[in-house]
Order: C-alpha cells, then structure tokens, then sequence
C-alpha cells in the first residue's frame, strides 16, 4: 500500500511537471510527456538505488548478527569440550586415587599379616594338635579344646583373615519380600570347621578380640553394600557391632573415623549393639552413638530382653530399629517388663521412633499370630537361614574370591592384639 501511494504521488509530480513546462515554459506537449516519464524514471532510479543500500545495510547486519552467534556457539562448544575433558580429567583422578587406595590398604593388609606371623612364630603358646582342631567343629559335650586353645585357633582365624561374612533376610510381612540382611560373623579354623559366635564369643572378649572380629566384619559389609550398591539393589544391611568394642577406647574412635568417609553408605547400613550394650553406655559411648547417628547412619538394638527401659533415651541416641524374639513377643511379655500388651508394643514403639523387627521366627503358626499384632517386619530360619556370602547370587561377584581381603585393614592397636 504504501509503494502504491509513493508510485501515484511520483505520477502525479511528473504529471504537473510536463503541465507547467507545457503550460509556462510552451514546450511542446510531446516533449513536455517525454519529459515527465524521464523524469519519473529517474526518481524509480533514485529510490530503488535507496530501497538496495538499505537492504544491503540490513544484510551486512544480518550477516554480523551470524557472525557473532557462530562465534558464541563456537565459544559455547570450547567450553563444552573444556568441561567434558575436566570431568574426564576429574573421573580418571578418582578412579586412579581409588585404585591406589585398594592398593595400599592390600600392601598394608599383606605387611600386618606378615608382622602378626613372625609374632605368632615367636609365641611360646602351644598350638593344638589335628585332633583337638578337629574335634573343635563337633558338640559341646564331645569338645576337648581347653580354653588356651580355643584362644589359639581365634587368633590364627584372624591373623589369617579367616572371618566370613552370612547373610540373613529380614523380610516384610505379609509379603516376605526382601527388606534388609543381617550380617554374621563366623570364623575357621584350618582344617575348615565353622566356629559359631556362640563357640568364640566366651573366649575372645575376655582377651580383647572382639574389636578384631568387628572390624573384619564391619570391611565385610562395606564390600557387600557397595557391591549391591553397583548391582542397583538397595538392599539394607545389619551390621553388629559388640559391646567390648563400643566401649574400646582404641578402636571406636578410628571406627567413627572410617565411616565418616564412607557416610555414603548410611542409607544401606544399620549398625546393631545389643540392649546390654546401650544400658552400660556412659558418657562417651552415648557420644559416640550420636556421633554415629549424626553421620546418618540408623542404629537397631537387639538381644532384648527387658522391655521397660527408657524408650528416650534410645531415640535421642539415634536408634530407629528394636528386635524382639518371637517368644518373647507372643509369651513372654510379663517376664520382659512390658508396660503394655504384646498387641500394642508396635504402636508404643513408633512413637518413639523405633520399628520392630520380630526375630528368630521358625513356623508359620508364628507368622499368623504376628499378622494378628500387625506386625510388619520379620526374621528368622522360616524366612531363610544365614547363608555364606559367597553362595548368595545377589551379592557374589562369580569372578572375585569368596572372601576379599583388598580392602581389610587392621588398627595398629587390633594387630598388636592379635600378636599377644
């Protein structure tokens, strides 16, 4: 619209020029007309020449426009590549002080071990013969160890990282799907016999071992967590921890220590001290338990057997697990001290920031009169018995060693221990 008014504005003034030159000036009509197109002609000239440098102007502008952008794309994708060879850079670093990590915890793993051999060479206890060692596997009544020699062969499990690792489910009820492991401890002799918690307890706490037994099953857990950690099953794990080694002024705070940089794993692991642990607590063990909790690690009691004591108290310490027996749950209730009935100790429990786990649960009538109380949390030999690290499929690499030693590294402190 607006070409069509400059164009009939531009024929007009050519029109009233030929007019006036032929109208003042008496030139000829003819020539007058020809003069008015020539005219018009030169003024299509000039504003076209106009209409062209404007729309190269605007190209040029354009054309700086891409200019800048192509370069602010090529910045943008130097930087791209800078970031993505820094993250590289960032990843290989990690992965190489990983690597070197491993290496070193194993190369001082390997010198511990030496050192507790020539230790153990330079002892004068007596080693029990094949028969006794034998014999060590076998029913109490038919066991011939004495207490010395039961002693020798813990030490020998251990200088000799023979600790394993088993796994117990503690599943969701009504369900039964999986919820969480327990981890239990278990030690060798030479010959291969299984010696039980049961069997080793009695003797090594006396003698100050149990931080020992506890620190190779604390790395046992860290390896199966961050194993099923890479298999993406977050799948919790119980982890005890004995009440000699709570109150083990040597190696508690190194424990402490060595989460702390594994707080990454507070998700996976539940640390578990016995009510007899907690109730003997002082000062320092509360500290550490808090300390503990604070990293965001959940804490559980377990081997309850009174239940009037300070449910508070428990929940300020950091504790959000409590396991039950089943016996007790169902009829024992009045000689554990409980201030409520079987059928409300759950609910009595949430309010103080405490699930129940009932345990050592064997047949299915258990099961029903546990639905009956709504309870939501189970374990015990009907749900799955403890089975070797190395025989569940979930956890076990099939191409690692059934028991890594690569990562367990023995406190100055436990290694002297050990070397008597």
């Amino acid at each position: 619209m607006v070409q069509f008014v400059i164009n009939a504005v531009m024929v007009v003034v050519s029109g009233v020029f030929a007019w006036a030159v032929h109208r003042f000036l008496d030139f000829d009509a003819g020539l007058a007309a020809i003069g008015a197109a020539i005219l018009f002609l030169a003024a299509l000239q000039i504003r076209g020449g106009r209409a062209r440098k404007r729309q190269m102007l605007e190209l040029e502008a354009d054309l700086e426009d891409l200019r800048a952008a192509n370069g602010g794309l090529r910045s943008a994708l130097e930087e791209t590549k800078r970031k993505v060879a820094d993250a590289t850079l960032a990843i290989a670093k990690k992965s190489d002080a990983q690597e070197r990590k491993t290496a070193g915890e194993l190369q001082l793993m390997e010198g511990l071990l030496r050192d507790l051999s020539s230790a153990t060479a330079m002892r004068t206890l007596s080693h029990p013969g094949p028969r006794a060692i034998d014999s060590f596997g076998a029913d109490d009544s038919q066991r011939t160890l004495t207490d010395p020699a039961m002693l020798e062969i813990i030490r020998r499990a251990l200088e000799e990282n023979r600790v394993d690792l088993y796994l117990q489910p503690v599943v969701g009820l009504p369900q039964r799907k999986l919820k969480f492991y327990e981890a239990l401890s278990r030690l060798r002799s030479e010959d291969g016999a299984v010696i039980m918690p049961a069997q080793y307890i009695r003797i090594a706490a006396p003698a100050g071992l149990m931080s020992v037994v506890d620190n190779l099953l604390l790395f046992r857990c860290v390896q199966v967590v961050r194993r099923m950690s890479q298999k993406q099953r977050a799948v919790g794990v119980f982890c005890n921890i004995s009440g000699q080694t709570l109150c083990d002024a040597e190696f508690f705070p190194q424990f402490l220590d060595f989460m702390h940089h594994h707080r990454d794993l507070a998700g996976q692991i539940v640390f578990e001290f016995s009510q007899s642990a907690l109730l003997k607590a002082g000062v320092r063990e509360e500290a550490n338990l808090r300390y503990l909790a604070g990293l965001g690690f959940r804490l559980s009691m377990d081997q309850v057997t009174r239940l009037d004591f300070d449910l508070s108290r428990a929940r300020r310490l950091g504790f959000q697990f409590l396991k039950l027996r089943a016996d007790v749950l169902l009829s024992g209730m009045k000689q554990a001290h409980a201030a409520v009935a079987a059928e409300d100790l759950k609910d009595l429990l949430a309010r103080n920031g405490l699930s129940l786990i009932v345990e050592r649960v064997e047949d299915e009538k258990t099961v029903v009169q546990l639905l009956e109380y709504n309870i939501e949390l189970g374990q015990g030999y009907l749900f799955g018995e403890p089975r070797a690290v190395r025989d569940i499929a979930e956890v076990n690499d099939p191409r690692a060693p059934a028991a890594p030693q690569a990562a367990t590294v023995l406190a100055p402190g436990l290694a002297r221990r050990l070397a008597g």
